[in-house]
């Protein structure tokens, strides 16, 4: 987690103009950091995965692969889907909750009572995890 702080806190400095084609420095995050934190955050923790994959990929390359890859991988996904949502729903308790009101309002939910604003990806992940389950099957 440290690393990935580290790298996605850089910043440079870049020359921009303003309207009066006055030039500025300002500095800027080299990474966006929604973007970075989902790919490092995904290449970290599936690196165990990967390097599984990779390895089983070497070692039998030119016969039949075997079930090691496509297995990390389905019990990693399911393991992300069902056992990290479900810890992140259980850590939310009205203690926890450092909303202020008026986002609470804003929410229209109680205190300790997170909602979910985008859900599409939810849902992708879960119908791309039951097609995974019912081929692995």
């Amino acid at each position: 987690m440290d690393s990935i702080t580290v790298i996605t806190s850089a910043k440079r400095v870049v020359q921009v103009r303003d309207v009066n084609a006055n030039v500025t420095n300002k500095t800027v995050l080299v990474w966006n950091s929604t973007v970075a934190n989902l790919t490092l955050m995904a290449l970290g923790s599936s690196a165990p995965e990967i390097m599984l994959n990779v390895l089983e990929t070497c070692m039998t390359l030119g016969s039949k692969p075997g079930e090691l890859g496509a297995s990390t991988i389905v019990g990693s996904a399911a393991f992300n889907l069902l056992v990290i949502s479900g810890v992140s729903i259980m850590a939310v308790t009205p203690e926890s909750d450092e909303r202020t009101d008026e986002e609470i309002e804003e929410d229209q939910t109680e205190k300790g009572v997170k909602k979910i604003a985008k859900t599409k990806v939810f849902t992708v992940t879960t119908i791309f995890s039951i097609l995974a389950y019912v081929w692995m099957y």
